[in-house]
């Protein structure tokens, strides 16, 4: 399973650089203590983090923090490896629903100087600012769908999007030819900050799965009620 989280679009690699500049610096730990209200979070999705096994205090941390008192009314969980060059790290993002906003928080590790660190990031967006929830499921034997428990969901893709354009990528423009060396000018996409999830009942199991595809559902609702 995996995910393509806005953070990757420029934001996250500059939170990399940062912190990079940061361990040259000799100020000492920052004091971690927020005076602000504080919302416990729900049993179900406190022990879904527990069982992640990865830095649950740290990530519930992260996310009373975001919520700045508000109730959460619904959220989603996704652990995956992620692949640098020769190394693997872990990177959890939790997305939660509040009346007015969906929050998305990410937790990455690293190694530092031999120490092991984790990166975290947390992002409000109001819900009448996400401009599209896309559902997409890869059905396997889709003529016997709903007749034999061998036509089943195998992949299932989330991808949020919201806000104006905030990133242009742009590549050479082609003819087709392969021999041309004329100059096309550009092309590119104009692009919006999005979120995209990946799961599947092999990697992540059938109600993870499933999960994943009622929460997206209830976004639709919401999301369009918001507008």
């Amino acid at each position: 399973a995996s995910s393509t989280r806005a953070p990757m679009n420029g934001r996250f690699d500059m939170s990399w650089r940062l912190l990079d500049r940061a361990s040259s610096w000799d100020d000492g730990p920052v004091s971690q203590s927020v005076d602000q209200a504080r919302t416990p979070l729900p049993a179900a999705l406190a022990a879904e983090i527990q069982s992640c096994g990865f830095f649950p205090e740290l990530v519930s941390d992260v996310a009373e923090t975001s919520l700045a008192g508000e109730e959460i009314l619904d959220h989603l969980l996704h652990l995956e490896a992620v692949f640098d060059n020769d190394e693997v790290h872990r990177h959890l993002t939790v997305i939660l629903r509040t009346a007015t906003r969906m929050l998305i928080g990410h937790t990455d590790e690293r190694t530092e100087g031999g120490q092991l660190q984790a990166v975290t990031s947390s992002e409000s967006i109001p819900l009448s600012e996400v401009s599209s929830v896309v559902l997409t499921r890869v059905v396997q034997h889709p003529d016997k769908f709903g007749k034999d428990p061998s036509a089943a969901t195998v992949e299932t893709w989330l991808q949020m999007t919201w806000g104006a354009v905030s990133r242009i990528e742009l590549e050479p423009a082609t003819c087709g030819d392969p021999m041309c060396t004329a100059d096309h000018g550009y092309t590119g996409t104009f692009s919006g900050d999005d979120i995209v999830i990946r799961m599947s009942p092999a990697a992540d199991g059938p109600d993870q799965v499933e999960r994943m595809m009622g929460f997206a559902t209830r976004m639709q609702v919401a999301t369009g009620a918001a507008r």
